[in-house]
């Protein structure tokens, strides 16, 4: 089968020819036809889990992705052959991920059911980036008539928290440059601020000067948290995908600051496709690429600068 894989950490990833997987017990066996580019893609590629993961090389790249499954291991139930699917794909320790003609699943694992009516090449571009969204929110409680500022607010997370923010109820702040800012309004945000017409802090001061009640960071590094911190309310809540929250120093502040851990499921995934199904979660996708252009797009996503999500066609 076709795929993209990287002969050790380090390498650049290539097209390369690998034998199809087959599924074993309780595994179900999917015929990809999308698969959803995120940053975390080529971060391992790099080596984010060389210290924590025996990978297995050739390592395929990818996490997100869709299809249909094509043959199911010896005692699955759930998903059955033929069923269009979405999930998570990524077995480092296998060598297994996204970005192939043919990828496995645990049947128990972060895998589920197509929205209907929703194509591949958007369903692939929801599971890393919605799901991250929805923990993220659920992570800070957040609750009708809070006051949100959500930083990165114009990549595939970023728009994704923008939607369900709203849909909590709160008044959503989005950072967003001024070609974006009709996008991030038409999702849910109530106001925009833009970090290249000066700082942030003064600009959400200007209007909320008696400060805001959470902060949703998917960008910025410990002393730009830490800079955007002061603009927290006592008891306000600092939810951070870089890890860059010090929770002990905000505790001390009055602050809840959280470094966000993802734990991806198949109930994840089934409650997005609920807000799918229901028309209250929209998904951008900025661009589509072949297969073989796929090591040319993780380039492009590690220079920034996402305007949605990426998806590479199967």
């Amino acid at each position: 089968m076709r795929a993209i894989a990287v002969s050790e950490y380090g390498a650049t990833p290539a097209p390369t020819h690998l034998p199809r997987p087959e599924p074993g017990p309780g595994e179900i066996l999917v015929k990809m036809i999308a698969a959803g580019l995120n940053p975390v893609d080529w971060k391992i590629a790099d080596g984010m889990l060389k210290d924590s993961a025996d990978a297995r090389f050739p390592l395929i790249l990818g996490q997100d992705g869709a299809g249909v499954v094509e043959a199911v291991g010896a005692g699955v139930t759930r998903l059955g052959q033929g069923e269009q699917v979405y999930g998570m794909f990524r077995d480092v320790e296998r060598g297994i991920g996204s970005y192939a003609e043919y990828a496995l699943a645990a049947e128990d694992g972060p895998v589920a059911r197509m929205p209907a009516g929703m194509i591949y090449t958007q369903a692939a571009a929801v599971p890393t980036a919605c799901g991250t969204a929805m923990a993220m929110v659920d992570e800070a409680a957040l609750d009708t008539g809070q006051t949100v500022l959500i930083v990165g607010a114009t990549g595939g997370v970023g728009q994704a928290l923008v939607q369900l923010a709203a849909l909590a109820g709160a008044k959503v702040i989005a950072t967003a440059r001024e070609d974006m800012v009709g996008t991030v309004r038409r999702l849910g945000a109530d106001e925009t601020v833009d970090h290249s017409e000066g700082d942030l802090n003064d600009q959400v001061l200007r209007v909320h000067n008696d400060g805001i009640d959470v902060i949703l960071d998917v960008v910025s590094d410990t002393q730009g948290t830490e800079r955007l911190a002061q603009l927290l309310r006592p008891g306000g809540t600092y939810v951070s995908t870089t890890w860059s929250v010090n929770p002990d120093a905000m505790q001390a502040q009055d602050l809840r600051g959280i470094n966000h851990v993802g734990a991806p499921s198949a109930a994840m995934l089934d409650r997005l496709t609920d807000l799918i199904d229901a028309g209250e979660l929209r998904v951008m996708v900025e661009r589509e690429v072949p297969l073989e252009a796929a090591g040319d797009a993780l380039a492009d996503n590690r220079a920034g600068g996402a305007r949605g999500k990426t998806v590479i066609r199967i």
